[in-house]
């Protein structure tokens, strides 16, 4: 990927993070095509965008961002995908729903209303918002 390429994508994330108080990290690594193509499917039906990035793109626009993300430093790593909403529970109910029968995606992280959310353990609370 060329560098002009990737400062759109850092422009493209960090606009989102702008538009969206609501954000979540999730780990879907390990899904096969057709798994990965329900999630989009649902995730598209619930109103939830979810783009696969690059870790280290994702903390440039995190760190371009005005708001202090340093805290998901320690998240990324490893497979990243991030969830926007408007609602700040539906990815959490989302993810509860599809890990009904698949083992991923797995929580790394949440931004919900200024307050971050670190960890998998974190999944239930943010879905009864």
């Amino acid at each position: 990927m060329k560098k002009e390429e990737k400062n759109k994508l850092i422009s493209l994330i960090g606009n989102n993070l702008k538009e969206n108080r609501n954000f979540y990290l999730a780990d879907i690594s390990g899904l096969n095509s057709e798994q990965t193509s329900k999630l989009r499917r649902l995730c598209y039906n619930k109103k939830v965008s979810l783009a696969v990035v690059k870790n280290t793109l994702l903390k440039k626009a995190l760190e371009l961002n005005e708001n202090d993300f340093s805290t998901l430093d320690d998240v990324l790593k490893g497979n990243t995908s991030i969830m926007f909403s408007e609602s700040s529970s539906v990815p959490a109910k989302l993810i509860k729903e599809f890990r009904k029968k698949n083992e991923k995606p797995v929580l790394k992280a949440a931004h919900i209303d200024e307050e971050f959310y670190i960890g998998d353990e974190h999944l239930s609370a943010l879905a009864s918002l």
